[in-house]
């Protein structure tokens, strides 16, 4: 069901700061960018992303691509998890946020309307 590892959130509260920290020091690579609100860089070799968002989040977060929210929303359901937040609509197809049975919490979604766009600075076009 899982497909891979889409990409893992972290909360920063200085953008421009922490793409420093995470491109200069760490060498990821940036992306796309979403104006001062976030900023998705590659990790390593994989297509898996680490996203920098100002928003409060509760802890980081960790998202699971699947073929399609819907479907797996049944599967994980027959097999005792939880949907903590309905399936929505996102840049890229749609999200839910599920709870496993010893309480985690983890986000998936789908590609259904394909990828980002991005101009050449890398800044997310709609």
């Amino acid at each position: 069901m899982f497909e891979k590892i889409d990409c893992i959130r972290f909360h920063v509260s200085d953008l421009d700061a922490a793409l420093m920290f995470y491109r200069e020091r760490l060498g990821l690579k940036l992306i796309w960018r979403r104006g001062e609100k976030e900023a998705g860089l590659r990790i390593g070799e994989t297509e898996s992303e680490l996203i920098l968002v100002k928003e409060d989040l509760e802890f980081p977060e960790i998202d699971f691509m699947v073929e399609s929210v819907d479907s797996s929303i049944m599967r994980l359901m027959e097999i005792g998890s939880k949907v903590l937040v309905e399936p929505f609509e996102i840049g890229i197809g749609k999200c839910s946020v599920i709870e496993d049975p010893w309480n985690n919490r983890f986000v998936i979604l789908d590609r259904s309307k394909g990828f980002l766009k991005v101009d050449q600075d890398k800044n997310v076009v709609d």
